[in-house]
């Protein structure tokens, strides 16, 4: 049985689930649906083109499906999907797509924390933690479990791989491949995400074998031709290694450099 308050608007249209529980002043519009057990909280929004999955939570002030804010959107329908166990905290905006692309996605066991923005088109992957007041601008895809520190601005196109750690108040210009920990301005290769990876069950020398990987690719001081050459001929196969060569294949962007008159050869 829901807890929908006599306070709340919600559309007769609207497809509520099972034990949701709407919160007075919140609006839920045509065209939205509420997976079973999740909270809409007081003054939150979710406007049409909206589905929100199980169990999640959103916090006061949230608003979802939003038109986006790109001149060339001319109202076309379009969808804001969240997926089940996401948390939204206080003041996220999230847009829907534009044709582009069409919706604008944010998957499973997400945090996004408080004032965060997701624009037109990106798409979240599973289990990621944007820390408070990021900014991703349209169409950007942040890959599965990727940590982004408070503060930070990432531009439009833009991709971040698989396990990849961003420092707070960075600057996201070019393409961050995975596994990596990225931070400085200009953004740039600072190590392996050990930590992370270890926290997800990666082994040892699975993390050695990344890590010596970026060794090459960024901190030898090759050009980026023969670093790829000598990672694809002569660097043992793995998937770590699949993973990073598909990913600097697809990168049209540009992707992130080493820092090398820091960390040196």
């Amino acid at each position: 049985m829901s807890k929908i308050s006599p306070l709340a608007f919600v559309h007769k249209n609207a497809i509520i689930g099972n034990d949701v529980t709407i919160e007075p002043f919140a609006y839920v519009d045509d065209n939205v649906s509420v997976g079973d057990g999740s909270i809409i909280s007081t003054h939150s929004v979710l406007y049409s083109g909206t589905t929100i999955g199980k169990n999640c939570k959103i916090f006061p002030q949230a608003v979802i499906g939003a038109d986006p804010q790109d001149l060339k959107y001319k109202g076309e329908n379009t969808k804001a999907i969240i997926g089940d166990n996401v948390m939204v905290r206080e003041c996220v905006t999230i847009n829907k797509g534009t044709k582009a692309y069409g919706k604008t996605i944010v998957e499973d066991n997400t945090l996004l924390m408080a004032y965060v923005h997701v624009a037109h088109d990106c798409h979240v992957k599973r289990n990621c933690i944007i820390a408070n007041a990021v900014n991703l601008a349209g169409h950007v895809i942040l890959g599965e479990h990727v940590s982004i520190g408070g503060m930070t601005a990432i531009q439009q196109f833009v991709s971040i791989g698989n396990h990849t750690y961003i420092t707070g108040g960075s600057l996201v210009r070019k393409n961050v491949p995975p596994y990596v920990k990225a931070a400085r301005e200009p953004l740039s290769y600072v190590g392996v995400n050990r930590i992370g990876l270890e926290r997800r069950g990666f082994t040892k020398d699975s993390i050695d074998r990344i890590q010596d990987i970026y060794r090459v690719l960024f901190i030898k001081g090759w050009s980026m031709s023969k670093a790829l050459e000598h990672i694809e001929k002569a660097m043992p196969g793995s998937q770590e290694k699949k993973d990073i060569l598909d990913f600097i294949d697809k990168s049209e962007k540009g992707l992130m450099r080493g820092f090398n008159s820091l960390i040196g050869d």
